[in-house]
């Protein structure tokens, strides 16, 4: 897991490293609000640990900015001011949790722990396509419709998650192509008609909710019927 640490007091950084890295963790450090931001920015974080009175620009600032292009990177406050009024500002910068210094570094671990469990969740999740009643596992490489599981071969499995990816848009032939053959076919061909017939034979002629299908002069899309 890769940490973002914003903080300037060297006990407080010494102390986290010491305890996190004994973890596995992985941390970064920043000394002041802007390299924070800055990083932020430049790098993929699981998480950030961000103290408030930072030199250059205050941690709440740097919340808010980072705010403005990741919605998903938890941030928790690091902090000595503990007023009612403190922790609802830092809640309006869109921060997750909020720690008041001096901490035990347990319970530090615990708050990173529960981030770490929701974000697995979160990529879990990910993984897993749904449209109606049908479910492509990207990491198993397995699809079912309701409690029945469909065997697809490599190429039918490739068309599917395309069409799952742009559940609702119609899409071109050319864009299959593109997309599952890498072009390597003769465009004459109606290799994308016949692999979209058995990807049909397979997802819908058993079932009374049909989920492909063509648009005249267009291509193919995975929708509701009107």
């Amino acid at each position: 897991m890769e940490l973002l640490l914003i903080e300037d007091e060297p006990s407080v950084i010494s102390l986290i490293e010491r305890g996190l890295k004994e973890e596995g963790y992985n941390i970064s450090i920043a000394m002041d609000g802007y390299t924070g931001l800055k990083m932020a920015g430049l790098n993929h974080y699981d998480l950030i640990l961000l103290d408030v009175m930072l030199p250059g620009m205050n941690g709440l600032d740097v919340c808010k900015n980072i705010r403005m292009s990741n919605n998903e990177v938890p941030i928790i406050i690091l902090t000595a001011l503990n007023q009612t009024e403190d922790i609802v500002e830092a809640f309006e910068r869109d921060a997750d949790d909020y720690l008041t210094k001096p901490f035990r570094l347990e319970e530090l671990k615990a708050r990173i722990n529960r981030y770490s469990r929701k974000s697995k969740t979160v990529t879990e999740q990910k993984n897993v396509l749904t449209f109606d009643d049908l479910q492509l596992d990207r990491d198993s490489k397995s699809v079912q419709r309701g409690e029945s599981p469909i065997i697809l071969t490599a190429t039918e499995f490739r068309l599917l998650e395309f069409l799952m990816l742009n559940r609702n848009k119609v899409l071109t032939r050319i864009d299959i192509l593109e997309e599952v053959w890498g072009m390597d076919v003769d465009l004459s061909t109606n290799v994308v008609d016949v692999y979209v017939n058995y990807l049909r034979k397979k997802i819908d002629k058993q079932f009374a909710r049909k989920l492909i299908h063509t648009v005249i002069g267009m291509g193919y899309v995975i929708r509701h019927e009107n």
